[in-house]
């Protein structure tokens, strides 16, 4: 009898462990960029001349404020130019906690696309006292960032977001909108259960109950480090 027990007692926590593990795999951080190319990624434009993403150390190029660098050494995901093309995650995604630095050139209009669909606008609103939905940090045609904290140009900004994709029934019918559950930018909270009826402008389809990362490439310069996806449990 007493060897059962202790059969029962171990094999409860061999179970207990493996759902601990299986809990905190599901849990584990993505990093859809390796920090060397675009491996894992897609060009939503196909003409290769239209790609100027680059690895390298992020910097503003100060004879070309409108601009950002690519310097040797660094593993940072910079686009460098205006007028280059929107890149895409292979992987895709639903619920999910998305954590990241952004740089913006001076000027820069840029945007990070959850599920490939609704937009956190990246802008350079630098001095904005009284931003809207079109302003670093704004649900872009949806909720303006509340007291943001904005930084200068070729200075990181770091995000959080944590957001919940939208919910379709059997037959494919939508029965909860996305929502934004919340968003912190620099240190302060900007966004809180703030829902989005439908895509916000630029997307790449209809809604879904998944989709990729989309960087908004073609309007103007951007870096991105330290890019995370956790995966809801």
């Amino acid at each position: 009898m007493k060897d059962y027990n202790l059969v029962s007692v171990l094999a409860a926590i061999v179970l207990g462990a493996g759902l601990v593990a299986a809990a905190e795999d599901a849990a584990k951080p993505v990093e859809p960029f390796n920090g060397k190319d675009l491996t894992g990624w897609k060009m939503r434009t196909a003409a290769p001349d239209r790609n100027q993403w680059k690895v390298g150390k992020a910097q503003l190029d100060e004879a070309k404020p409108a601009e950002l660098l690519a310097l040797p050494g660094g593993t940072d995901l910079v686009n460098t130019k205006p007028h280059s093309t929107d890149i895409i995650t292979e992987a895709e995604f639903g619920d999910c906690t998305v954590a990241c630095d952004v740089m913006m050139a001076k000027g820069s209009n840029s945007g990070l696309y959850l599920m490939g669909r609704y937009e956190v606008q990246l802008l350079d609103s630098f001095g904005k006292t009284n931003p809207g939905p079109g302003d670093m940090g704004g649900i872009y045609s949806a909720s303006a960032p509340k007291n943001p904290k904005y930084v200068k140009p070729g200075e990181w900004n770091t995000f959080e977001i944590v957001f919940q994709a939208p919910r379709f029934d059997a037959e494919g019918k939508k029965t909860a909108n996305a929502k934004f559950v919340k968003m912190v930018l620099n240190g302060v909270t900007i966004h809180e259960n703030v829902e989005v009826a439908k895509p916000t402008g630029g997307e790449i389809g209809k809604e879904a109950a998944k989709g990729p990362i989309m960087i908004q490439g073609d309007h103007g310069p951007v870096a991105i480090r330290n890019l995370k996806i956790t995966p809801a449990k």
